[in-house]
């Protein structure tokens, strides 16, 4: 039988980032110039495992937002 993959993977970095900004799960949604939901920026943060596509559009919200350039090594931990 095939091993699951582990999806939920603990709090990300991403999340503490956000507190530090002073941001809401809404702020990265409304800087976003890409189709985010308020799901996908919540299951980032709860670190449930999320496709690079949608990893790569919530780095972008969240460099737009708070107007730095954070890699995705700094986000997320898988």
């Amino acid at each position: 039988m095939k091993e699951d993959i582990e999806r939920n993977l603990g709090v990300q970095p991403i999340a503490q980032i956000m507190v530090s900004h002073g941001l809401k799960p809404h702020d990265l949604v409304a800087a976003s110039t890409e189709q985010i939901t308020h799901k996908m920026v919540a299951r980032a943060c709860k670190g449930r495992r999320l496709t690079f596509k949608v990893q790569a559009k919530i780095r972008n919200a969240l460099n737009a937002a708070t107007e730095k350039q954070y890699a995705l090594s700094e986000l997320f931990t898988y």
